[in-house]
């Protein structure tokens, strides 16, 4: 297979990780490296990280490209984890060869639409700018891929989606990695009562959406039922059970609100209900400290005659009802059910 040889600037960047920075035509990065879409195997297991092709975007950029005066003078940027080696020449310069036999191909991690723009042109002989990274290891490719992205006008939930299959980034992504990964078992987990439910990028029939899951989960880590559970043996075994468990018994105490409906027809499956239902949750299970479905059922069963998820109104009390369908996801309007829900749990023998 041909080899590709280029000469590169080197960046001094890094000391652990390789930069180098040439130009090539876009069909040969075509032939050297690939666009890793995002998807799950037959088990679950995410693989990819690239989002979908979008294509009315991709439809503009060829257009624009196609024209005589057109220029891109934003760069592609690959990975490597093998086949590429370089020579340093003097001056910031190197001559680098890459290698894409035995299957080795590098994996676009920026520039993704742009190239598959360009591929719609292959009788225009274009050069583009190409970033290579050279990467340690996959998990290494993954977290570059993350912190690049994460400064540009990516879909955050495919960043969430991805955060549990890489470690050591900053805390402020870190952070929501449990979140993501008690997510991404709920939905894959065909034991788990969300099996499928939940709408990611490798999942994109669910109906509940993934960020206020991981909202409702990021709420008990903070100070709720989660923050207590960490403290336990197999904490997150035991989180998963008690957040299962809780969604199994909400489907079985409010079925007719809850299968064969969207977002839009029951506000239970709506953003505002689930981070609602959160709160009730966390008021469940400081009264008994208990994470089974029939405890939970119990007190949900209060709730029933008091829900309108699906028509007629709330009433709230002292005048104040709200259409079924006016709760919104606004903090004002979920945490107002919550109230409201939790003082129905109260009041009740």
């Amino acid at each position: 297979m041909k080899q590709y040889i280029y000469t590169a600037l080197i960046p001094k960047q890094s000391p652990e990780i390789t930069v180098l920075t040439f130009c090539a035509k876009a069909s040969d990065i075509l032939n050297f490296s690939r666009i890793d879409r995002i998807e799950r195997n037959n088990d679950g297991k995410l693989k990819g990280f690239q989002r979908p092709q979008i294509a009315n975007h991709i439809n503009e950029i060829r257009d624009y490209l196609g024209r005589e005066e057109a220029i891109l003078p934003n760069s592609i940027v690959v990975a490597f984890t093998s086949g590429v080696s370089f020579e340093t020449i003097d001056n910031g310069l190197a001559r680098v060869t890459i290698d894409p036999s035995n299957d080795v191909q590098g994996l676009v991690v920026d520039g993704q639409q742009r190239l598959t723009a360009l591929s719609g042109l292959p009788d225009k002989e274009f050069e583009v700018f190409v970033s290579c990274i050279l990467c340690n290891n996959e998990e290494e490719l993954r977290k570059q891929f993350i912190l690049i992205n994460n400064t540009r006008p990516l879909p955050k939930t495919l960043i969430f989606e991805l955060l549990p299959t890489v470690n050591g980034l900053p805390h402020r992504l870190s952070s929501r990695s449990l979140a993501a990964s008690l997510v991404e078992r709920l939905n894959y987990d065909e034991s788990s009562s969300l099996h499928r439910q939940i709408k990611q990028h490798t999942n994109p029939t669910g109906y509940l959406k993934d960020t206020s899951i991981q909202k409702l989960i990021i709420n008990s880590l903070n100070d709720g039922a989660f923050r207590n559970l960490a403290h336990e043996d197999d904490p997150e075994e035991k989180q998963f059970e008690l957040i299962n468990n809780y969604f199994k018994a909400i489907q079985e105490v409010f079925p007719s609100a809850w299968h064969l409906h969207k977002p839009n027809t029951s506000r239970l499956v709506h953003s505002a209900g689930i981070l609602a239902m959160g709160y009730v949750m966390e008021h469940i299970y400081a009264i008994n400290g208990k994470t089974d479905i029939d405890s939970f059922k119990n007190q949900l069963y209060k709730l029933v005659d008091k829900c309108s998820w699906t028509e007629g109104h709330w009433d709230y009390g002292d005048d104040n009802k709200r259409p079924w369908n006016g709760i919104q996801s606004i903090p004002r309007d979920y945490i107002e059910l919550a109230q409201y829900l939790i003082r129905v749990l109260k009041r009740s023998p």
